[in-house]
């Protein structure tokens, strides 16, 4: 190679050499500059997987088709999803990473009440906007200024199911709640509002979340004289409740919370979930809505979506995870602006957004946005999930003469 053509190949060297230099600083700031990031806390993987795993897939599919429509204010989200495992040492560490080193716009989650409650000062602190995928009342009661929720109302849950036994005139109920966030404010709501309703709680047993048998607990209920029992849980103990309670001979009805809303408690329980009834949003019967229905779209879309996505049924867990991005989705439209202050305001703002959960109506005093008319009241029957009012019907109407 001659003199000129060594020169040009030191300068076509040198000047690569710069280019990558060049590229790989600007790259990292071109990035931050065209994305919006979003930050998940959601469990995952661990004793709350049937909660986080659905979560993190619908924010994973929602985002994708948020991006491919051109993003957020023309900005790509970056979703930085943080595995809890449920547990609240992990979502405070991970909302730290989010808050301080990500500097995301909002977080969505956690999955489970205990870990909102935990983080629930950090983000205040933080001014980051938090719209948790749990359904304790005490998550947004009182009202923190950051932080919002999805999930119907415990109080509301509490009320649809109280109201149902009573119309059955039954009077004596047994409680049994788990020994969790969501087990405790459950617990606590029904204690304040039984007597509201001219019910007597005759037994009120407390279990360990992780415990593979209630006989003992379930047998105290039954000894009490209940006449119908009411379980608070959202762990797979709440299947086992329901087998031990058939197994020892308990005959009356069986109310479970609206934490029962995955297909996979009915099968845990096999045959003795048959007749279970419990408050839930419309997702689990989205098929037979009539047309005309608010939700009717929304929730048919979502569920043919997750469902050919995944091959799995869509749960309501996943719901609130997905209402949690529209919501935020929305408001950043409303204020046409991705400055948190901002946002955090439209979102107080937001009126007749309807979700998986419900239609929601934010207010600077309400930051669930949703009322007792985001619930239906279900049962289990032959194995599946039903409306309760359509099975009473089924049962109760006359069989044709031949």
């Amino acid at each position: 190679m001659n003199r000129k053509g060594e020169s040009v190949m030191k300068f076509a060297q040198i000047l690569a050499a710069v280019m990558f230099m060049v590229v790989g600083f600007v790259s990292p700031v071109l990035a931050a500059k065209d994305t919006v990031k979003i930050g998940a806390l959601l469990a995952v993987t661990g004793p709350a997987s049937f909660l986080g795993a659905p979560e993190a897939r619908s924010l994973e599919m929602l985002v994708a088709g948020i991006n491919k429509k051109g993003g957020l204010k023309g900005k790509q989200i970056e979703l930085i999803i943080k595995d809890t495992g449920a547990s609240t040492e992990k979502a405070v560490s991970f909302a730290k990473q989010l808050i301080e080193e990500e500097k995301v716009l909002a977080i969505i989650g956690p999955s489970t009440s205990g870990e909102t409650m935990g983080i629930k000062k950090l983000v205040e602190e933080g001014k980051t906007i938090l719209i948790s995928a749990a359904a304790a009342e005490a998550i947004v009661n009182p009202v923190g200024k950051y932080v919002f929720k999805t999930p119907q109302k415990d109080s509301d849950a509490v009320i649809k199911i109280l109201e149902q036994i009573k119309k059955m005139k039954l009077t004596k109920v047994g409680i049994l709640s788990s020994n969790s966030g969501f087990g405790n404010a459950g617990k606590g709501q029904i204690e304040k509002l039984i007597g509201d309703h001219g019910l007597t709680i005759v037994s009120n047993e407390v279990y360990d979340k992780a415990a593979n048998d209630l006989t003992g607990e379930v047998t105290k209920v039954k000894a009490s004289g209940a006449e119908a029992i009411i379980n608070w849980s959202i762990e797979p103990a709440q299947a086992i409740i329901i087998k031990n309670a058939r197994q020892i001979g308990f005959t009356g009805p069986i109310f479970q919370s609206h934490g029962f809303g995955n297909i996979k408690y009915v099968e845990a329980a096999g045959a003795a979930a048959e007749g279970v009834m419990f408050p839930a949003g419309r997702l689990l019967v989205a098929d037979v809505l009539p047309k005309g229905h608010p939700q009717k779209a929304v929730l048919t879309s979502y569920k043919k979506d997750y469902e050919s996505k995944f091959k799995e049924d869509a749960s309501t867990f996943g719901g609130h995870a997905y209402d949690a991005m529209l919501v935020l989705q929305k408001a950043i439209e409303k204020a046409n602006s991705l400055d948190k202050e901002a946002v955090r305001t439209a979102i107080e703002g937001l009126k007749g957004v309807v979700g998986t959960g419900g239609v929601f109506n934010f207010s600077a005093t309400d930051h669930n946005g949703l009322g007792i008319d985001a619930f239906e009241m279900l049962t289990v029957k032959n194995g599946k999930f039903a409306l309760l009012e359509q099975a009473v019907e089924k049962k109760a109407a006359p069989k044709k003469k031949k």
